[in-house]
């Protein structure tokens, strides 16, 4: 399944937060507005943002603050 544009840019940002296993606030931040830029939310953003909660909760990724 292709990926939108905004939803390639999501993966893009949370594959960078997988591989640096942190994320700094202003990151976060950046994919909520991606994500929302449209004014909704599709089934492929959902899950990626579903998948980058999850890593958060599980300590696999770290929010930080720089």
């Amino acid at each position: 399944m292709a990926f939108s544009e905004s939803g390639e840019r999501l993966r893009r940002m949370i594959l960078k937060a997988i591989d640096d296993a942190e994320i700094t606030r202003d990151e976060y931040d950046q994919i909520m507005e991606i994500a929302w830029e449209d004014g909704h939310l599709d089934n492929q953003e959902k899950a990626l943002l579903s998948e980058l909660q999850n890593l958060v909760e599980e300590k696999m990724v770290k929010i930080v603050h720089k």
